[in-house]
């Protein structure tokens, strides 16, 4: 049997989903949600394993409860992702509300380029597209899907919301350079970075939810090098009521929630200060997480004790450690 394309399903969707009424959109993405969970396959298992680190406590029909919630909010975000394109510039405002400290939107109105350590959390790109309309130059990396038309897609997609991607490919030294010299550019604005996940060798293990997990060095990293501030945001759903969803166009909107500005401590050894000033934004983000973990999309092994010995092992090697 000839496999599926997956590119070309993707782009059908992007193109056709946005034309649906958004009811039709959500129905449907929840029927899906729920046919993935009730399957039980590897992904929902991986899913449920990472939930009940955020959420121990929980027995196992609590926990299966939680998996499906947070099924449903990963596809939601597939759904709006599909949707977003043909989204007008007010209703996206209207999707997106600000919460948390937001010193670090001072610093951006200043003129500065902020670095953003983020979490598969609620719906990143909608926070994207907002934020290049509303906060200044949006500049991010986007992991390099197989097979390439797929990826093609996803940048596509991206661009058109106005980011700035750069292509993250083999150890990620070229793109750590690319970012250096946006962050320099003048102009404000904001540099958000996926960093849950580690997908290069150049990761640094933190303590999350009292195990040990691998997380990327880049926000951190990025911080040092170039001096620009660092936060971490907490992306999550919220209802709308009222004017503000008769506004939206839709009964969801996301709330992002900004940390504290975080800074290195200057009296640590140099090598220190990364692993340090990551384990910063990682608690901050582990507190989103503890709040709201229907929201973390986290279908992969993040947790040391769940990754391959061999290779992390060989990963290890790979980075001198």
């Amino acid at each position: 049997m000839r496999r599926p394309d997956v590119a070309q399903i993707y782009a059908t969707a992007w193109r056709i989903t946005g034309r649906l009424p958004d009811g039709l959109v959500r129905g449907t993405f929840r029927l899906v949600a729920d046919l993935t969970w009730l399957r039980r396959g590897e992904g929902v298992r991986r899913l449920e394993s990472n939930l009940h680190r955020v959420r121990p406590e929980l027995d196992p029909q609590a926990l299966r409860r939680l998996s499906l919630a947070g099924m449903r909010s990963y596809m939601r975000y597939f759904g709006e992702a599909f949707a977003l394109v043909g989204v007008s510039p007010e209703r996206i405002d209207a999707r997106v509300r600000m919460d948390g400290d937001l010193s670090a939107l001072d610093r951006m109105r200043d003129g500065e380029m902020v670095v953003m350590a983020l979490g598969h959390l609620g719906n990143w790109d909608l926070a994207g597209a907002w934020a290049t309309r509303n906060l200044g130059r949006t500049l991010t990396v986007a992991e390099r899907l197989k097979p390439e038309a797929l990826f093609q897609e996803f940048l596509a997609f991206r661009e058109r919301l106005g980011l700035e991607i750069i292509a993250l490919s083999g150890g990620g030294g070229g793109v750590f350079r690319e970012l250096v010299r946006g962050i320099r550019k003048e102009g404000g604005g904001l540099v958000p970075l996926l960093a849950d996940r580690d997908l290069t060798s150049r990761g640094v293990e933190v303590d999350l939810f009292g195990e040990r997990a691998r997380v990327a060095a880049g926000p951190a990293a990025l911080a040092i090098s170039t001096g620009a501030p660092l936060c971490a945001a907490v992306i999550r759903y919220e209802r709308l009521h009222g004017e503000r969803r008769r506004a939206a166009g839709t009964p969801w909107g996301i709330v992002v929630e900004f940390s504290p500005v975080l800074t290195p401590d200057p009296d640590l050894p140099k090598k220190e200060r990364v692993p340090a000033l990551t384990q910063q934004w990682v608690d901050q983000l582990a507190l989103g997480i503890r709040r709201y973990p229907q929201d973390w999309h986290m279908l992969q092994r993040v947790f040391v004790a769940d990754l391959d010995p061999e290779r992390y092992a060989r990963t290890l090697a790979e980075a001198g450690e």
